[in-house]
């Protein structure tokens, strides 16, 4: 089995998002890629520019971070040509890796576009290298830009960054650093091609969380009220866990709730609703342990905001 580390490098509207094409906002210039055995050493190297097909012209803000030229890019081939080249060299038995979660997200975006979705069925399991250096390497547990890994782990700079090939290669160097023993129960799944029916709902379970994805659902508010989107249970035991906090939204419109189980403590729960292109809704759940001070902390901020808001109840009875 091969590792797939890529990159990817796009443009967008050059005369501003009000011209932006809505079904392609940006548009894929670039891909980079490196394989790897399961040694973590580079066997293969994979690259390509790409002729744009959508945006005439490379938008300023992206031209003076990438640093390549459109004349360059209309020596490049068209975009099917080169997604299919590069699906046929990953091989249907790879796993792919990225620093961050877009990457993966615009490359079926792209495919999209041009009638290609079928090359890459989703939703896609995959390990985001960024949040793995954020879970291994940062004491504060934050998403960190490459060049600060780069940095942090001593790691030699061979190459600018901000081309698709050099940032897989510097991707792959800090995969490098780690044991797959460790990293390789935290993949990730990008939900693109979200579930559509109940069957194909998807529950992960990683060392110290548990993540559900639901189905689709023809509006927001009856995400909530499903069942197994509203449940908790431990993700240690994955015994139903007692609630202490019912489920709340807060001010970024994502919902917490916090319960109790026995034997291993405190379980936040966090879901994010998502809306689909087709303006459908579907769940992302997340189950993990917490202490009693962090508790304490979410029961804080639903104090906080039931107070807010009877604030405003007042304030128009006034009115």
């Amino acid at each position: 089995m091969d590792y797939i580390v890529f990159d990817l490098e796009w443009n967008q509207s050059p005369d501003g998002k009000k011209y932006s094409n809505s079904r392609l906002p940006f548009e894929i210039i670039e891909i980079g890629a490196v394989k790897l055995n399961e040694d973590l050493e580079i066997t293969d190297s994979f690259h390509r520019l790409i002729r744009p097909q959508v945006y005439n012209w490379i938008h300023e803000s992206i031209h003076e971070v990438i640093h390549v030229d459109y004349k360059d890019l209309e020596k490049g081939i068209p975009f099917p040509a080169a997604a299919q080249e590069f699906l046929d060299w990953c091989g249907r038995e790879s796993i792919f890796f990225t620093w961050g979660n877009q990457d993966l997200t615009e490359l079926q975006r792209n495919l999209k576009f041009y009638d290609q979705l079928y090359l890459l069925r989703g939703p896609v399991r995959y390990y985001d290298v960024q949040k793995l250096y954020a879970l291994f390497f940062d004491p504060e547990h934050l998403r960190r830009a490459l060049e600060h890994a780069i940095s942090g782990l001593d790691i030699p700079r061979t190459a600018d960054f901000h081309r698709a090939l050099a940032d897989a290669c510097y991707t792959a160097r800090v995969l490098k650093k780690m044991n797959p023993e460790e990293f390789l129960p935290y993949f990730s799944v990008d939900v693109y091609q979200n579930p559509r029916t109940k069957r194909e709902e998807i529950r992960l379970s990683c060392p110290d969380y548990d993540k559900f994805i639901s189905r689709e659902f023809a509006d927001r508010d009856r995400v909530m009220k499903d069942r197994e989107v509203s449940s908790t249970r431990c993700p240690v035991c994955h015994l139903p866990a007692k609630r202490k906090i019912r489920w709340f939204m807060n001010n970024s419109r994502i919902y917490y709730s916090v319960s109790f189980c026995r034997q291993h403590g405190y379980v936040e729960g966090k879901v994010r609703i998502r809306r689909t292109e087709e303006d459908r809704y579907f769940a992302v759940k997340t189950l993990r342990i917490i202490g009693a001070e962090e508790a304490e902390e979410i029961r804080s901020r639903q104090d906080s905001l039931r107070k807010k808001r009877r604030m405003k109840k007042s304030l128009k009875k006034e009115i």
